[in-house]
């Protein structure tokens, strides 16, 4: 599991047997409850986008940590920590981390600047946003630099305390932790997108966080608003679109995203409203056509591609497990494919789960044999910041499905995107997101996905299904 990557398969079909022999979210044989519609309630005035039942808050923002309604995904007592692989980093990849750093702010963030003001490249004339430094954050820790090691740690440490002071000084109601408008993430990707990245990084900094460091409680308070704020403004068809936006579908993936790495390092996720941003983000793909729907990605389908591909990548994953599982116990004959009659030989003895697991599998056979189309991966026509975003959920939906697809995507991107560096280092937008700090962020997390293989693979083992029920997820961290 810690062998270099670079160039090299990603994922033995055994190391998917031994995950497939008791670490999936729900028992990969064992049909999962499907999920019930949440009733519409009455959002609270100053949040008109609340229009789903999530569950209530503490007062800190916690979901109860203590439930045993089998819909949540109740928390473990202590996450499991997330190792990143070390390794050398290429040489151009590092000066982008280099660069990283030089642009962070005095307050310890960093920002991507205004929409209306696209062309101020500078990173110090912008405004810190919490987004952009949240991205810029999770880059770091790709990169080996965490809150409590690396070269850089001091300053993670500085922007961790800017991202949780964002959280404190946030108003409790609505979906929003920040006062701060017309960010070029907020206007192309929707308004929660904020409050959806900094979940993600408070998730992964509060695994690696020892219990006597200072930042710690602090980090686990500050994820807990933010986890309670994206529950509770999901919409009814799983997405979260009244955030608005250019390509809303993007920050619908990254909300999804937060709640699967939330899950995967503990927390109390409530399973019906996962499942239904998986389905959302899934149901993007029309497998018939090979199309992806682009309505609520600008017109480009290249945004809802990697939405779809990213969200359907954790069931996949589980059905490949499943059938690798079954051949290596000799149900199932080597060549055997993934399909209905192989889920059910191997045990899948729901039809809705069967249905559920094969429908993915094929999802992800059709979507990655598109990858090699230059004009679907061409996006709006040149590159944007929504353009390097939908380049890492493809990396990370490849690392999570598993197989040999990685190392060719791999090669790919790093002779892409080294052509289109700039001299100083950084990487920058021609349209919509134009931030060098936004984009650069971005470019350094797709080339180094395969150094975090094993948190998302943990994380496709934790969120399937939706997540786990209480005895799941003691299970899974007792193992």
């Amino acid at each position: 599991m810690h062998a270099r990557l670079w160039g090299l398969p990603l994922l033995a079909a055994t190391a998917w047997a031994a995950a497939a022999a008791g670490t999936w979210g729900d028992d990969a044989v064992e049909s999962a409850p499907a999920a019930t519609p949440a009733a519409a309630v009455e959002a609270p005035a100053s949040d008109a986008s609340a229009t789903v039942e999530a569950p209530t808050a503490t007062a800190e923002g916690a979901l109860p940590a203590d439930s045993t309604d089998d819909k949540v995904v109740t928390r473990s007592s202590q996450p499991q920590g997330q190792p990143v692989q070390p390794g050398e980093l290429p040489a151009f990849v590092s000066k982008g981390v280099a660069w990283l750093i030089a642009a962070q702010h005095n307050d310890g963030g960093w920002g991507a600047g205004s929409h209306a003001a696209q062309q101020i490249r500078d990173p110090h004339a912008v405004a810190t946003d919490p987004a952009t430094t949240s991205f810029t954050l999770l880059s770091l820790l790709r990169s080996g630099h965490t809150p409590v090691s690396g070269e850089y740690k001091a300053q993670v440490r500085r922007g961790l305390e800017y991202l949780i002071t964002a959280v404190e000084k946030a108003s409790a109601n609505g979906p929003l932790i920040t006062d701060v408008q017309g960010t070029q993430p907020q206007t192309k990707l929707g308004k929660f997108v904020d409050t959806a990245m900094t979940a993600q990084y408070l998730a992964r900094a509060l695994a690696l966080l020892p219990a006597d460091d200072p930042l710690r409680e602090r980090t686990d308070k500050a994820l807990d608003v933010c986890l309670a704020k994206i529950q509770q403004s999901q919409q009814s068809n799983g997405s979260w679109g009244e955030g608005g936006g250019w390509a809303p579908v993007l920050c619908s993936s990254l909300a999804c995203s937060s709640l699967e790495i939330a899950s995967a390092s503990g927390k109390a996720i409530d399973k019906t409203v996962l499942r239904r941003a998986q389905d959302y983000q899934k149901g993007n793909y029309d497998v018939a056509s090979g199309r992806a729907d682009a309505s609520a990605a600008a017109g480009v389908e290249l945004y809802a591609f990697n939405g779809s591909f990213r969200g359907n990548a954790t069931d996949a994953a589980q059905a490949e497990a499943i059938v690798t599982k079954a051949k290596a116990e000799g149900k199932l004959q080597a060549d055997a494919p993934v399909s209905e009659d192989s889920l059910r030989t191997a045990g899948v003895a729901s039809d809705s789960e069967v249905t559920r697991l094969s429908s993915a599998a094929a999802q992800n056979r059709a979507q990655i044999d598109r990858l090699n189309d230059e004009q679907l991966l061409s996006g709006f026509g040149n590159n944007g910041g929504e353009e390097f975003l939908s380049y890492l959920m493809t990396s990370e939906t490849l690392v999570i499905a598993g197989g040999d697809k990685f190392a060719e995507w791999q090669t790919k991107m790093l002779e892409r995107l080294a052509k289109i560096q700039n001299n100083d280092g950084s990487w920058s937008g021609h349209h919509c997101i134009t931030s060098p700090v936004f984009c650069t962020a971005a470019v350094v997390q797709c080339l180094t996905t395969d150094r975090d293989r094993e948190f998302l693979v943990t994380m496709a083992q934790r969120t399937a299904g939706g997540g786990q029920t209480q005895s799941a997820a003691s299970d899974a961290v007792s193992r």
